[in-house]
């Protein structure tokens, strides 16, 4: 059903693009100033004829937009088409571009289309039958805009009813801001009459939209077939004129990570349309978010350049903000499954605001979800005020371990010390978490703490007997300190009893205000420099691999299994050796000496 929707979103976006350029040459509408989109279906010929009187294509657009379709998209989009109806119309809102999905229902698709501007000779003829090829010719045509004919396979002739097509243009087309067309029924002469009510969805009061109207536009607007999991429809007035309809989609799209592709809100001006992705008006980290502006102060001639330097862009683009992080907010208070759904979509692109949005940190922190050592997987993800509610007594930090993987991250030797305490740590495993939580520094007074950097500061945790016990700890092991950091030379900064430990020999740890170990490989991993720093290796004086190093005399036997317990500690940690092979014969030196 959804190619008749996507067939007239296109013809409306052309009717929006005539409309723009004409306030500038109003010449262009001479003649035709009714924009409209005119539907009809044919039985005799098995056609169904979708038509506009909008901007149209001249011969190289009408080659460069539906011939790169035609030769290289259509064959790979029909491979990947599964059967299963919701994931194939599904496909279409991913692959962006509703012309695609004509050919689900045609066998031969035609389109006839003379640029607004030209004269009557410089039509053009596009024709495929989906096969990877196209012809295109110049044919005379009378009037401007496109015209799109589907010849339907046999399975497709129920689109051939009007009473079908009418209904679904009601469905999914009602809140085209342009009249959508039909043969009047029962008469004998051709007459027309529009069947959509023909009036912007964001336009009209909330209190008479209902939410599968709400729907059906968000599916228009993005060209997604599931339906969005919020959305805030609000009019500001006053100081600043403007209406906007945000959407929180349900899914992620395929190009959410090309940082640099289209994003951005659709703009329109006193519901003139003027641009499809107008990114100024919401941050990079929100670029998920689908909706459209309606501003009454913007000029009609405003441009993206224009747009960056306007100090009423910026005001809007701040209040816009705020009301999309309220809609997570009220998501995830009201509706936790919902929020779940959204975290698990979209969490790792909204930490991104973290750093890029420190004025609005405060209302991004809450809207965090952490696995933890206390939580099973996505599914137990906890919020920081989870944590904070749950914090022991005497606990003054919230730990967090930044590791490879989730899994790296939960078996971490740094942390073993505070899940014996029970002392609850969030647990982060994807790329972008160290370079976010490096920004962070507390949450409602609570200060964030990296297990795996400087002293693990346990405060009040720590007991009178655990002071003793390390004081002790270091008397004793002066000399086997010394020994161990003289056999790693300048591997390491320093080498310490550890009060993190408890069934790992050995970990590395960080200095307090260095790079993290997981942020210098993913720095080294595309080509930048990561500032020098020596970890600190830090020894469990209760483990008996410590033990029995302890007790070799012999020089060279001592220093190389120090160079084990340090490579090991790399290993944990998720680094990589830089000599792998040197450290296997060790090992396996090792295991013969204690076979």
């Amino acid at each position: 059903e959804i190619f008749l929707r996507e067939l007239i979103s296109n013809a409306s976006d052309a009717n929006d693009k005539l409309r723009f350029e004409s306030l500038s040459k109003p010449e262009l509408m001479a003649g035709d100033t009714e924009l409209a989109i005119w539907i009809e279906a044919d039985a005799v010929k098995k056609t169904l004829t979708i038509r506009d009187n909008g901007i149209g294509m001249s011969r190289d657009e009408a080659i460069s937009h539906l011939g790169t379709i035609a030769r290289s998209g259509t064959a790979e989009f029909f491979k990947k088409l599964s059967g299963d109806q919701q994931k194939d119309s599904q496909l279409i809102g991913q692959f962006g571009v509703g012309f695609y999905s004509a050919f689900i229902v045609a066998e031969r698709v035609e389109v006839f289309s003379r640029r607004a501007g030209l004269d009557a000779g410089t039509g053009v003829h596009w024709e495929s039958a989906a096969d990877g090829h196209f012809t295109v010719e110049t044919v005379p045509l009378e009037k401007r805009g496109t015209t799109v004919v589907l010849h339907l396979k046999e399975d497709a002739k129920e689109f051939l009813d009007t009473w079908r097509l009418r209904s679904l243009v009601r469905r999914y087309s009602d809140h085209i801001a342009f009249p959508v067309r039909m043969p009047k029924e029962g008469e004998a002469s051709i007459e027309y009459e529009a069947v959509n009510r023909g009036t912007a969805l964001w336009a009209r009061a909330r209190s008479e939209i209902k939410d599968d109207e709400y729907v059906e536009f968000y599916r228009h607007l993005s060209h997604d077939q599931g339906d969005p999991l919020s959305w805030s429809h609000n009019r500001v007035e006053g100081k600043r004129d403007y209406t906007s309809l945000l959407f929180i989609p349900g899914s992620a799209p395929f190009d959410l990570w090309q940082r640099d592709g289209a994003r951005g809100l659709k703009l329109y001006v006193r519901r003139v349309f003027i641009m499809d992705d107008a990114e100024q008006f919401l941050p990079l980290y929100l670029r998920f978010d689908k909706g459209v502006l309606d501003s009454a102060d913007l000029p009609l001639n405003v441009s993206r350049e224009l747009l960056q330097a306007d100090s009423e862009v910026e005001a809007m683009r701040s209040a816009l903000t705020k009301r999309v992080l309220d809609m997570l907010a009220k998501l995830a208070k009201d509706e936790p499954e919902r929020y779940r759904t959204f975290w698990k979509e979209f969490g790792a692109v909204l930490k991104e605001g973290l750093a890029e949005d420190p004025a609005n940190r405060d209302r991004t922190l809450p809207l965090l979800r952490f696995a933890s050592t206390t939580s099973d997987g996505e599914a137990e993800e906890v919020s920081l005020a989870d944590y904070v509610g749950r914090m022991q007594t005497g606990q003054d930090k919230i730990y967090y371990v930044v590791g490879e993987s989730l899994a790296a991250a939960r078996s971490h030797p740094a942390i073993e010390g505070l899940r014996a305490r029970s002392v609850e740590v969030l647990l982060l495993g994807r790329r972008i978490d160290a370079w976010v939580m490096d920004h962070l520094q507390e949450f409602e007074g609570k200060k964030f703490k990296d297990a795996t950097r400087g002293d693990l500061e346990l405060g009040g945790l720590a007991s009178a007997a655990d002071k003793e016990k390390a004081e002790s700890q270091l008397k004793e092991s002066k000399t086997l300190l010394k020994r161990v950091k003289d056999a790693l030379g300048d591997r390491v900064s320093e080498v310490r009893v550890s009060t993190r430990l408890k069934d790992s020999a050995a970990v590395l740890v960080g200095g307090e205000h260095d790079m993290s170990a997981p942020l210098r490989r993913v720095l080294e991993a595309v080509g930048q420099h990561a500032p020098a720093a020596k970890p600190v290796l830090e020894l469990n004086m209760d483990h008996h691999l410590v033990k029995y190093l302890e007790q070799r005399n012999e020089a060279a036997e001592f220093d190389e299994l120090a160079l084990v317990i340090h490579d090991q500690a790399l290993l944990a940690e998720g680094a990589q050796l830089t000599h792998p092979g040197a450290f296997v014969q060790r090992l396996n030196r090792l295991w013969t000496r204690l076979g």
